[in-house]
């Protein structure tokens, strides 16, 4: 078989068939080797959680907590800019949230649960 290789220079040279059956039982090991740890498809399908959790914590009983889809329309949106005011963004957001009454959780669970959609 004949197998060739580019030199330094860039000319193409031919090189013996056991030195490129040594260089793919060494690429072979590479591959399988103890250090490098096989990930499996479905570790490659949840990558790993590079940035930090959210701020925001559920109480326990927020489980009960059943919202329209309707009402994260309605909600104002806050992207940080210089022009944006906080506090008004804050207004707005507790102005919906009143809007929206659930026998089965506090207004607070529905802030928290509302607040990172806006």
């Amino acid at each position: 078989m004949r197998v060739w290789s580019r030199t330094l220079s860039g000319r193409l040279c031919r090189v013996s068939s056991s030195f490129s059956e040594n260089m793919a039982e060494e690429d072979n090991q590479s591959l399988h080797n103890e250090n490098n740890s096989v990930r499996t498809l479905r570790d490659h399908m949840n990558p790993t959680r590079t940035s930090a959790p959210s701020c925001i914590v559920s109480p326990s009983d927020a489980s009960h907590f059943n919202f329209k889809p309707g009402i994260i329309q309605l909600l104002p949106s806050f992207y940080g800019l210089d022009l944006e005011n906080p506090y008004l963004h804050l207004r707005e957001f507790e102005e919906v949230c009143n809007t929206y009454n659930d026998s089965n959780c506090s207004m607070n669970i529905i802030r928290l649960k509302l607040f990172p959609f806006s």
